[in-house]
C-alpha cells in the first residue's frame, strides 16, 4: 500500500476533527495505525519496562541467592555435627563453672593458695584479697601478695597455683633483689582467682512466716 502523503496532508486540512466518521478512509486507516503505536509504545513503557526491569534485578541477585541456598544447605546438612559441638561446648562450659569456687569455698581457695606458698618455700610479706570485681556470671577476685625466696622457689609456687582445682593466675608480676641473701627476690604480683557468682535465692515461706511472726 503506497501513501499519498501530499494527498493526505490536503486531506487532514478538510476533515473536521468533531466527527471522525465522516473522515475518508485513508485517514481513518491513518489514525487507527497512529493510534496502535501509541498504544503499543505506552504498553511496553508501563507494562513490560517494568517487568524487564524486575527480571534483571532477580536475575543480578540469582548469584547471591544461589550462594545463600547452598550455605544454608550446607549447614542443614551439617546440624548434627553442629549439635554435637555445641553439647561438647556446653560440657566444657560446666567443666569451667565447676572450677570457679563458689563464695563458701573462697575461704579454703585462699588456704589452699598460702598451703601452695609454704609448700615452696617461699616468706609471705603480703597476702591481701582485693574487692572483687563482678562480671556477668563470675566475679573476678584479685589477691595482692608479696614473696621473698628462691627463683627456684617461685617457680615451684607458680608451678602448685596452676596444679589446684581452681582457677588461680599471676599477673602484674615484678621480680626484685631481696636484702635477705645474694639469691633471695622479692616478688610482687596480683593472684587472680574467679568466683562463680550464684543466683540470689529469694525468701522461702518459712522466711515469710519468721517475718509475719516478728510483726
Amino acid at each position: 500500500m503506497k501513501l499519498d502523503f501530499p494527498a493526505l496532508l490536503t486531506e487532514l486540512r478538510k476533515i473536521d476533527r468533531n466527527n471522525p466518521g465522516s473522515w475518508p478512509h485513508s485517514i481513518r486507516n491513518l489514525a487507527l495505525i497512529v493510534l496502535m503505536v501509541l498504544l503499543a509504545v505506552l504498553g511496553y513503557w508501563f507494562q513490560i519496562q517494568p517487568q524487564i526491569t524486575t527480571l534483571q534485578a532477580a536475575q543480578n541477585r540469582e548469584p547471591e541467592l544461589r550462594l545463600s541456598f547452598e550455605a544454608k544447605q550446607r549447614q542443614v546438612a551439617n546440624l548434627d555435627a553442629y549439635k554435637i559441638q555445641l553439647r561438647e561446648m556446653q560440657e566444657r562450659f560446666a567443666t569451667m563453672l565447676r572450677q570457679l569456687p563458689s563464695q563458701t569455698e573462697m575461704a579454703n581457695l585462699l588456704q589452699d593458695i598460702s598451703q601452695t606458698r609454704v609448700g615452696a618455700g617461699l616468706e609471705e610479706q603480703v597476702f591481701k584479697p582485693e574487692v572483687e570485681r563482678p562480671m556477668e556470671f563470675y566475679a573476678e577476685a584479685p589477691i595482692h601478695i608479696r614473696l621473698t625466696g628462691s627463683y627456684h622457689q617461685m617457680g615451684n609456687f607458680a608451678s602448685g597455683l596452676a596444679a589446684l582445682p581452681r582457677i588461680v593466675t599471676l599477673s602484674n608480676i615484678s621480680l626484685g633483689s631481696a636484702k635477705t641473701g645474694p639469691d633471695q627476690l622479692v616478688m610482687d604480683a596480683t593472684a587472680m582467682t574467679y568466683r562463680y557468682l550464684e543466683e540470689p535465692q529469694s525468701p522461702g515461706p518459712a522466711a515469710g512466716a519468721k517475718s509475719g511472726a516478728a510483726r
